[in-house]
């Protein structure tokens, strides 16, 4: 089979042949159709994200396809069946092997690529506004990044939640498909100040940060006493000092969040969690947005969409 690797994390990934796994106790092997890129892929490609395995190992975190063996003393699902995974990695190849407990079943009608999609960009924002930020209606949502594969699931989400939401992106074109998921105001980041805005508009007072840097300090200034910040990511690469004494001042909760931990200690609200999205997508609640479909020989090409912030929504590899 064809596999996306990492050899060493001094040479890029690339695409080798490999042998098809056989599945061990506890994992099935699903026969790959779709797999969601993520930004973490970028981090795990430069042994920089927290879960990063030793390689050789082939990149890939959230993928969906038909289950065609199961391992020793698994039950099912049933070869045949179509589902979705959470692996962590081995998502970019034709073939893999995956614990049969993080297996989620999918409708028939449902396509590969959303549920490839909807795993960790909508399981991140459900996770991250209702679980921990506690989300009211009424409370306004700053999203930053809103037009990436996690921003623009939160801002879809946090109008479904009844939030009024304020999303910032970069550029006209990304404004506007945030628009179309449902933002109340939008704020360009390229050109307008985003304390000064979200101030103009009342103040945040829950804000969701897959960006860092600058952006983040610009948030905590707009935000509202009790606010509380999401600490998603660090697209800008840049991972903000926090200056505490704004905390107490404001009484500000900065809360850092990472829907994958939730496996290791508590993977009951991952599980909830995904039985209300897929519930949200049968009534036609939420629809993952696609901006890119590639086949895995450009594997290397969909990355670099989002090392370069040039995808919309989430980019989809179909082995």
């Amino acid at each position: 089979m064809r596999a996306f690797q990492i050899e060493t994390f001094d040479t890029p990934p690339r695409l080798v042949e490999a042998t098809t796994p056989e599945p061990v106790k506890g994992e099935i092997r699903l026969r790959i159709h779709a797999c969601g890129l993520n930004f973490a892929d970028l981090l795990m490609s430069q042994g920089k994200y927290q879960d990063t395995p030793t390689p050789p190992f082939t990149l890939g975190m959230e993928v969906a396809g038909v289950v065609d063996a199961l391992g020793p003393g698994v039950a099912g699902p049933a070869p045949g069946s179509r589902v979705a995974v959470f692996g962590g990695r081995g998502g970019l190849a034709e073939t893999g092997c995956f614990p049969a407990d993080r297996v989620t079943p999918i409708p028939d009608d449902m396509p590969f690529t959303d549920a490839a999609a909807l795993q960790i960009a909508y399981g991140t924002s459900h996770v991250a506004l209702d679980h921990k930020a506690r989300l009211k209606p009424g409370e306004t949502l700053l999203v930053l990044g809103a037009a990436g594969g996690v921003g623009l699931t939160a801002v879809e989400i946090g109008k479904l939640m009844g939030a009024r939401v304020i999303a910032c992106a970069r550029g006209a074109d990304k404004l506007e498909i945030a628009a179309r998921a449902g933002a109340d105001h939008l704020i360009d980041a390229r050109t307008e100040d985003i304390r000064d805005t979200v101030k103009a508009l009342g103040g945040a007072d829950v804000v969701y940060d897959p960006v860092g840097g600058d952006q983040f300090t610009a948030a905590l200034r707009a935000c509202n006493p009790e606010a509380r910040i999401l600490a998603i990511g660090f697209a800008s690469g840049d991972v903000p000092q926090i200056p505490a004494n704004h905390l107490l001042v404001k009484n500000v909760d900065v809360l850092g969040f990472y829907w994958g931990g939730y496996l290791k200690f508590r993977p009951s609200v991952i599980t909830q969690s995904l039985t209300t999205l897929l519930d949200w997508y049968g009534q036609g609640l939420i629809k993952p947005h696609v901006s890119h479909v590639l086949p895995l020989d450009r594997a290397a090409e969909g990355l670099e969409l989002l090392r370069s912030r040039a995808s919309t929504g989430k980019v989809v590899i179909t082995p």
